[in-house]
């Protein structure tokens, strides 16, 4: 399991790098999915932020270039701000461990994600092209998940390559977000916030990093305990 985490990882890398600076016109367009649903991830990020401190959402946008729009109302500001860049993050590595270590459930986070997309592009209805970017890619994920026994490696990838775009786009993707920030922090200026936010990325991927692998010999301690009593 572990030899296979890691060739899974390698590959991944390989393959995001490849096509995102040596893939031209066809790596973008291929990658072009991805940075929408990326998107969709930290436009979430806001309107989870706005929910979970007694907010609502009012828009929720995904736009054909790759930016994004949440507009909330009431809801801890703070929280919500920082949910974009921060919750996409937590939502890539939560993705990346199911498909490290929780195999049995890609299946189900695979018709999960689906299912979100579709009730998100009714109940926050803000633009055609949003509403039919989360219908299209939840129908692919739930083809996917029923017709093929890809959901593990698409889990993984997914949110690897979440945690990669998030990182590679720090100082742009959050820009809005860090000017606002800094409005309500006015003591630190957003070039600060960008790298303090990096730097919980970077943390939180490497404490998932840790996980996973620590999850991975564990599990192998035990199997090899119970060969040894059998």
């Amino acid at each position: 399991m572990k030899n296979k985490t890691i060739l899974f990882i390698i590959t991944s890398l390989a393959v995001y790098f490849g096509l995102t600076f040596f893939g031209g016109e066809i790596g973008n367009k291929i990658m072009y999915p991805l940075k929408l649903f990326v998107t969709f991830l930290h436009e979430f990020g806001h309107a989870f932020g706005a929910l979970i401190t007694g907010g609502e959402v009012v828009g929720f946008v995904v736009n054909e270039d790759g930016s994004g729009v949440t507009t909330t109302r009431g809801g801890n500001r703070a929280v919500i701000i920082m949910g974009g860049y921060i919750g996409s993050a937590i939502f890539g590595n939560l993705l990346f461990y199911i498909g490290a270590r929780q195999e049995r459930f890609t299946q189900a986070t695979l018709y999960a994600i689906a299912v979100l997309m579709v009730v998100i592009s009714i109940v926050w209805f803000s633009s055609f092209f949003t509403s039919g970017f989360l219908i299209v890619f939840s129908f692919a994920l739930i083809v996917l998940a029923r017709f093929t026994n890809l959901d593990q490696i698409i889990i993984m990838f997914l949110g690897l390559a979440s945690i990669l775009y998030i990182i590679q786009d720090f100082n742009v993707g959050p820009s809005s977000d860090l000017a606002a920030y800094a409005d309500l922090f006015v003591v630190i200026p957003s070039s600060v916030w960008m790298y303090i936010w990096l730097a919980i990325v970077l943390v939180l991927f490497v404490l998932n990093i840790r996980m996973i692998f620590r999850g991975t010999k564990k599990s192998k301690e035990i199997s090899n305990l119970m060969n040894t009593n059998s």
